[in-house]
């Protein structure tokens, strides 16, 4: 009887144990559904902006999460603080600035720092475009300023980062390479502008150096035109023939003429442009001024960069517009009339 008795002593801590154990797993179960669980929900499911959020260099794991709640991100930074210890986050999060939502979740939120995953920005640099063009598409961005952007795009301070001849003491106009460009919010704008001189080097000079330097022209000369042709050409098909046009023109002494020139010397462009705005006084008037003009026009796209490095052999040495981006091109100056006349003819003529 004795020993049975402390049988039964014996087991009751063990029962009592048990039962604490099963108490407390009940405690956890509800907190976890009554608290801890909501309070990572999103604070709005419904919204459809983000929030850009900057993390600073240095700041702690709980200073991160504080900013998250002050910024309406999160529900409860002890909920948030919880999840990240459980899930090793808590010293992973990244400075730099965040697109974040408050219709994600705190797990999404903070997997979303913890990843390094910054916000991004597009910036689409199509072919023909201005420096200044390309200033405001930037500026639009919020990447930078306008102001910023322009005086970081000198040539001379990335004469001794990229071995190619830049124009040293000019802008950087025409070497901005057209291409569609993401850039990490908070990226400085020289770095912008790098890149896109960078883009340049690797998509044309790098691999068409050799035939640049058989051209016998200059790099700066070859971009100046490769940019005429962009302003005058709508088909990839005539660039050359248009390069060659020009080329042509040039080897005769004949002023080239360009409208596209004229846009900028006015800078701005105009749908017709008039008699009087062909004697705008600038150097880049190609109407009133010799040669080529100081500098590129705009952004050159590899393909017209490709027609001034290969025109098209031909005696061409005017052309017109005939519509849907076509042009007639003849050789003599009564062809040229002649031609004007009855594309003017054709567009009079009645459906």
């Amino acid at each position: 009887m004795a020993r049975s008795k402390r049988k039964s002593q014996s087991a009751r801590p063990t029962r009592n144990g048990f039962i604490l154990v099963l108490a407390l797993g009940a405690a956890v179960s509800v907190f976890s559904v009554a608290w801890y669980r909501p309070a990572l929900r999103p604070v709005d499911p419904t919204a459809s902006k983000t929030q850009l959020v900057k993390i600073d260099k240095g700041s702690s794991g709980w200073a991160t999460i504080c900013l998250l709640k002050r910024e309406g991100i999160i529900r409860s930074e002890l909920a948030a603080w919880l999840y990240a210890i459980g899930f090793g986050q808590l010293r992973r999060f990244k400075a730099g600035y965040y697109d974040l939502s408050p219709a994600l979740s705190t797990c999404e939120i903070l997997k979303t720092i913890a990843d390094g995953k910054v916000a991004q920005r597009r910036v689409v640099v199509t072919p023909g475009l201005r420096l200044t063009q390309i200033a405001d598409r930037v500026a639009a961005s919020g990447l930078t300023s306008r102001e910023d952007f322009l005086a970081a795009a000198i040539a001379t301070n990335y004469v001794s980062e990229i071995d190619m001849p830049l124009p040293e003491g000019r802008t950087l106009e025409g070497y901005l390479f057209p291409a569609t460009y993401t850039f990490a919010f908070g990226t400085p704008a020289r770095e912008i502008v790098r890149r896109m001189v960078q883009a340049f080097y690797d998509s044309f000079y790098k691999p068409y150096a050799q035939e640049i330097v058989h051209r016998g022209s200059s790099l700066h000369e070859l971009v100046t035109m490769a940019s005429l042709v962009e302003g005058e050409a709508a088909r990839d098909s005539e660039r050359p023939i248009i390069a060659g046009v020009l080329y042509n023109r040039l080897r005769k002494g004949m002023r080239l003429q360009c409208d596209a020139t004229v846009q900028y010397a006015l800078g701005r462009h105009k749908p017709r442009l008039f008699f009087r705005d062909l004697k705008v006084e600038s150097p880049y008037n190609t109407y009133l001024h010799d040669g080529l003009p100081p500098g590129p026009i705009g952004s050159p796209g590899l393909a017209s960069l490709l027609a001034a490095l290969r025109p098209a052999k031909h005696d061409y040495l005017f052309y017109v517009a005939k519509g849907g981006g076509y042009h007639q091109f003849t050789r003599t100056y009564a062809e040229h009339q002649q031609a004007i006349a009855r594309i003017r003819s054709e567009k009079r003529r009645p459906l």
